[in-house]
């Protein structure tokens, strides 16, 4: 494990100018000239000059060849040096934890799971994915003061200030554990605690293109269901940083009501779309996913739903259906609240059975009787992969390390 501490906060690449340019040449993988930069930032010339010289020293763009625009000299092209910085990001899911190391850029160069340890000693947790963190950074040759951070996605609650998985029902020994702190110092990077779901929604919004990342709603299947939600590019938190809690929300169940013990009939889309409880709706469907009795075995019997459904069994892809149309049910009342136009669909359990339950999702959606918006709803899935919580948890580093912020600008008493 690391031996020295490089801080507990996240380093700065110096302030709102700098974030400003690094995030429009991030968005731009074509590459801008200094004079586009100035007229897509806003800001003067001379500022972008000093602003993109600190940046190439820095090794965090690279002078990248010239082009020819009407009269005048050629214009150098500035691109991003996505191998110059590095986050790690880690979920914390109750059968597996998975770790990702992204590039500044934010593609996967590196990825790894293990097993979720038991929280009975805390010690041991720390231990175990810092061990994981070190070893997925050494495995990937990444020079080690190259890593901004380390971002931790966990179920709800949290407690975000202090950096503690305070009771999640899905990891019932997991209680008060100081994960972000603990993990600091045994990794010697800065750590950021986050809930999972809104992790998820950081990381879509992280990597997605501008008009996409502005508004929308991730509607993220795991153990539990979650939204998270992202308005005006700024993900929404909440006073406790717990927002996304949606599991409650009443809707339509559809064939999935009542089924087979009649757990879910309050109407709750948590309960209808458990996964535990879906491995027995199937069994009752006469779809034998094989038995269940702790997470790490609902997790096996997924993958065979997922078998299933690419194999075209009628039974699986009902049920893919029938899953996806609850959850569209619910999501189509979060629409209607934020008058969104975006909804993502993701997360664990979601990509194994995305093929059949997106279009049921979708036309739950945008055909719904109670849909208010008239303006087109985009339903799509991610693009971030099964492991989109811990894609999202590095996002969390990289989009506090480097996109701009105008708070930034306030002057604090």
């Amino acid at each position: 494990m690391a031996e020295h501490r490089r801080g507990a906060n996240l380093p700065s690449i110096g302030g709102f100018n700098r974030t400003v340019v690094l995030d429009a040449v991030r968005r731009s993988p074509e590459g801008l000239s200094r004079v586009e930069l100035a007229g897509r930032t806003g800001l003067s010339a001379q500022t972008v000059s000093n602003v993109t010289r600190f940046l190439i020293e820095a090794g965090m763009i690279v002078e990248s060849g010239t082009v020819v625009s009407g009269r005048g000299k050629p214009r150098t092209i500035l691109r991003l040096e996505a191998a110059s910085r590095y986050a790690v990001g880690v979920h914390v899911d109750p059968a597996i934890v998975t770790y990702v190391l992204l590039d500044l850029a934010g593609t996967v160069v590196a990825q790894s799971t293990t097993s979720t340890p038991s929280a009975d000693d805390p010690a041991e947790v720390v231990r175990t994915i810092a061990g994981a963190v070190d070893a997925l950074v050494t495995g990937a040759r990444v020079d080690v003061d190259a890593v901004l951070g380390v971002g931790v996605a966990s179920p709800g609650p949290i407690d975000a200030e202090a950096g503690v998985v305070l009771d999640p029902p899905f990891l019932p020994r997991w209680r008060d554990v100081p994960l972000r702190d603990a993990l600091a110092g045994a990794t010697g990077h800065p750590v950021l605690l986050e809930k999972d779901v809104t992790a998820a929604a950081v990381g879509e919004m992280f990597l997605a293109g501008e008009s996409a990342a502005r508004n929308f709603a991730f509607v993220y299947f795991g153990t539990g269901f979650g939204v998270g939600l992202v308005l005006d590019h700024e993900p929404v938190r909440g006073v406790g940083s717990n927002a996304g809690d949606a599991g409650h929300i009443m809707v339509d169940q559809g064939p999935l009501a009542g089924t087979p013990d009649g757990s879910g009939t309050r109407g709750e889309v948590g309960a209808a779309v458990a996964p535990d409880r879906l491995v027995q709706v199937a069994a009752a469907r006469g779809l034998d996913l094989g038995p269940v009795s702790d997470a790490a075995s609902v997790d096996r019997a997924w993958d065979v739903l997922a078998a299933a459904i690419a194999a075209g069994d009628e039974e699986a892809c009902a049920l893919a259906a029938d899953t996806g149309r609850a959850m569209g049910n619910a999501a189509v009342l979060i629409v209607n609240l934020l008058d969104l136009d975006r909804v993502v669909f993701g997360g664990p359990f979601w990509s194994r059975i995305a093929s059949a339950a997106l279009p049921a999702a979708r036309s739950a959606i945008v055909d719904s009787p109670l849909l208010v918006p008239k303006h087109p709803i985009a339903v799509e899935d991610t693009d971030r992969g099964a492991d989109v919580a811990a894609v999202g948890a590095a996002c969390l580093v990289l989009d506090a390390a480097l996109s701009p912020r105008a708070s930034t600008l306030l002057i604090r008493r």
